[in-house]
């Protein structure tokens, strides 16, 4: 829907548009089920400000613009390789120290990364979007950041801290829209759908299901979830837009894969055995 979206809509006001009508049916949600936003002096919102700016507003942005030359699929691994630069943080920021199998998966990893980066001969020039698929790996980072951040934000109903993560994120990125320019006309249909479809979906129920899978299970479980992401997206790119199918793209998903669960297998094995 990214795709399709920014071929219609100006990046950020598609991010703008996602994010207000997100923040406005999760509120409602919140309400719904009884939960009331707390007072603008309670802590709280200064942690899920931080959160909208790094796991929407920010990222959001940077994809919107990513995709306007590169692919689905190919994004979508790029963003895959996010439980790996968790890795890295949570040594510094969760104690969740590296050790050498940690660390053996992130080199791995990361050779996947690079891989995606290399033209299709392997050559060691960089394929021309190599800047485009740079904001896209920036994005993952981003969402490693907020992974780690969501750890430490004091104990919050999932939807109440959906709804004001994603508030926050909406007055950040209208503001940034307005200082950009504010559209003079109404976008065709087509770009208007996904704005919705992205709304719903990927804004509204993924931030509240996001917070919670984090609070139940932990971001490990996020981790294991995003290995069903890169699949998906390269099947649907292939078949709904009509992108390239590349055995680069399966070789990187792979290596990433593989460098995610090897960095990941001490820290089961560790909860086995404490």
């Amino acid at each position: 829907m990214v795709s399709v979206g920014v071929d219609y809509i100006k990046p950020i006001w598609l991010v703008a548009y996602r994010l207000i009508i997100g923040a406005m049916l999760v509120t409602a949600y919140a309400y719904y089920k009884g939960q009331r936003l707390p007072k603008l002096s309670d802590v709280r919102w200064r942690w899920y400000c931080l959160l909208g700016l790094t796991g929407s507003a920010l990222p959001f942005f940077f994809l919107s613009i990513g995709q306007m030359s590169v692919d689905s699929g190919l994004t979508a691994i790029i963003v895959g390789s996010m439980p790996l630069m968790t890795i890295i943080l949570a040594h510094f920021f969760a104690q969740e120290y590296l050790n050498a199998r940690k660390l053996i998966g992130f080199v791995i990893g990361f050779i996947g990364i690079v891989i995606l980066f290399l033209p299709e001969d392997f050559s060691f020039s960089l394929v021309g979007d190599w800047r485009a698929q740079l904001l896209i790996l920036f994005s993952a980072f981003l969402y490693a950041v907020t992974t780690i951040i969501a750890k430490h934000v004091p104990k919050t109903p999932s939807s109440t801290g959906a709804a004001m993560m994603l508030i926050c994120a909406a007055i950040i990125s209208t503001l940034y829209g307005i200082y950009d320019g504010v559209p003079r006309q109404i976008p065709p249909a087509i770009g208007l759908w996904m704005m919705i479809g992205l709304s719903i979906g990927s804004t509204a129920i993924a931030t509240i299901l996001y917070l919670y899978v984090i609070e139940q299970k932990g971001p490990s479980m996020m981790a294991k979830i995003n290995y069903f992401v890169p699949v998906t997206s390269v099947i649907f790119g292939c078949f709904l837009l009509g992108e390239d199918f590349s055995w680069r793209m399966v070789l990187s998903f792979i290596i990433i894969a593989v460098g995610v669960m090897i960095a990941q297998a001490q820290k089961k094995n560790a909860a086995i055995n404490p």
